[in-house]
């Protein structure tokens, strides 16, 4: 059969593009979740109205990413039984534990009291309030960690044995499997990530609405507040978060040169065992040579990422390939992934994501002298429109139109790092399911044909469409309004103190 038409392929191809939509929602709800959390607590505290407005305005667009996460999320438990049977019969009593601990656990907080936080603003004190939304931040953290547990063990797996009788993999230490290196610094990265994402989203909207406003004949002075506060906060995480990603992304890096070196070989197109290793910037390979017919290359620094030094080996792709072939049965090629995809996703997610850093430093620096609370705002109230329209006319000389457009423009690029960085991931790590134990082709589900596995495909791509289509449309509408800045305090919380801005 034409591989191109196998269920394989095929399930590869629905699982891919089901998995990389979801987690285009799992980012932005684990940081939005926190983000609407500290706004609130701001509020609680201080009682200014802007970080009321603020948690109301995050907290929606936060509603509806979540609603479209969990309905595209469903999925992908179901795809275990529909194509890859054969993996979850042979993994499923050691990757279905983390899995069952994200339902048990995580999906109940969340569920739970984001249900109390919706409808509890006019009934619940204004702490116990807040509290339920810290509960649902826990909740999608704990959901996210239990996930990158499973994924992490399908990198390197550990806590496990093999039944001789039935040739399945057994549970053994349910406790290495959560908390094995390998996880501990993957979720680190994909949480810091995570975070990034959230950063550039809050700065692009609130950048639009600014940037509206400055050229708005008569502006709304409370948006106007409660939107820079948004771009603050956003931009501050953009490059806390961004740093972050970059330790944790070192570290996860030297993690898979030691347990993976064919994934970071690929990532590199580092054909032959170099001392000390280059890091290619640019390379066109030849696959089926075995080298790369172009290169442009920094002496060393391969090297460097790998072991933290200039001089020492880094294992090439063809090496590599032979050392497997010889431990694990069959051909050297047989164990090289796709080069292509491998080298451009990983320099890809590094460079969008690294992009948003760099947006998050420069709109931090522009900004650094403008104080969007001025200190009479706090002893005359009937101040706040002239004082703040004053503010927003300042802002004019130091960003500029580019600089707002780059603001706005930003905000998608950490969605993009995020799903080459899963492409990167999965990719690398063929071709294997579960690396040195379960091969991908001998994880599907032996009774799919290819006519079915085509028809799933195809049902599930229209279908993700039309979500995305219904997801965007949602986001527009509600994050265009703006911040509902003509709501109070509730009536029935404890009354806060004097509103100010």
């Amino acid at each position: 059969m034409n591989l191109a038409l196998a269920p394989e392929t095929i399930a590869r191809w629905q699982f891919g593009v089901t998995t990389v939509y979801h987690f285009l929602f799992v980012p932005l709800t684990i940081s939005l979740a926190a983000l609407v959390a500290g706004l609130e607590t701001a509020w609680v505290r201080t009682g200014k109205e802007k970080y009321l407005h603020a948690t109301k305005f995050w907290g929606k667009l936060f509603l509806i990413n979540i609603a479209l996460g969990v309905v595209t999320g469903i999925v992908q438990e179901f795809q275990f039984g529909m194509n890859w049977s054969d993996y979850s019969r042979f993994v499923g009593d050691v990757f279905g534990a983390p899995l069952a601990m994200e339902a048990l656990v995580a999906f109940f907080l969340e569920s739970t009291f984001i249900g109390l936080w919706i409808f509890g603003w006019d009934r619940l004190p204004r702490k116990v309030h807040c509290a339920c939304m810290w509960l649902v931040s826990i909740g999608t953290v704990l959901s996210s960690y239990f996930i990158l547990a499973a994924n992490s063990w399908m990198q390197h797996p550990v806590g496990y044995s093999i039944d001789r009788a039935t040739g399945r993999a057994r549970l053994t230490d349910f406790v290495e499997v959560l908390t094995q290196h390998t996880t501990l610094v993957q979720a680190g990265h994909t949480l810091s990530a995570s975070f990034l994402t959230g950063a550039a989203f809050m700065v692009g909207i609130s950048a639009f609405h600014l940037w509206k406003g400055k050229r708005a004949e008569e502006a709304n002075p409370r948006k106007t507040a409660t939107m820079r506060t948004s771009l603050r906060l956003g931009l501050s995480l953009a490059v806390a978060a961004g740093l972050a990603t970059a330790v944790s992304g070192d570290r996860l890096g030297q993690v898979m040169f030691e347990q993976q070196p064919m994934k970071m070989a690929a990532a590199e197109a580092l054909w032959d065992t170099q001392a000390p290793a280059p890091f290619s910037v640019f390379a066109v390979g030849d696959v089926g040579e075995g080298r790369n017919s172009v290169a442009v290359e920094v002496p060393g620094v391969l090297s460097f990422l790998a072991h933290h030094n200039l001089t020492d080996a880094v294992p090439g792709i063809n090496d590599t390939a032979a050392a497997e072939a010889a431990a694990y049965g069959g051909r050297p090629e047989d164990y090289v992934p796709n080069i292509f995809m491998t080298f451009w996703g990983f320099r890809l997610m590094i460079g969008f994501g690294m992009t948003s850093f760099a947006a998050g430093a420069a709109g931090l620096w522009l900004t650094r002298r403008r104080r969007w609370v001025a200190p009479q705002l706090r002893t005359r109230e009937d101040e706040v429109p002239r004082l703040l329209l004053t503010r927003n006319r300042e802002l004019g000389p130091l960003l500029t139109t580019w600089s707002w457009r780059i603001a706005i423009l930003t905000m998608g690029f950490p969605l993009v790092a995020n799903s080459f960085g899963w492409i990167f991931t999965e990719m690398g790590r063929q071709p294997w399911a579960v690396y040195g134990l379960l091969r991908t082709r001998d994880a599907v589900s032996p009774g799919v044909s290819t006519t079915t596995a085509a028809v799933s495909l195809t049902v599930f791509t229209l279908l993700y469409a039309t979500l995305a289509v219904v997801e965007v449309r949602l986001l527009t509408r509600f994050a265009k309004a703006g911040p509902p800045t003509e709501e109070t305090s509730p009536a029935s919380a404890e009354r806060p103190p004097a509103l100010t801005y």
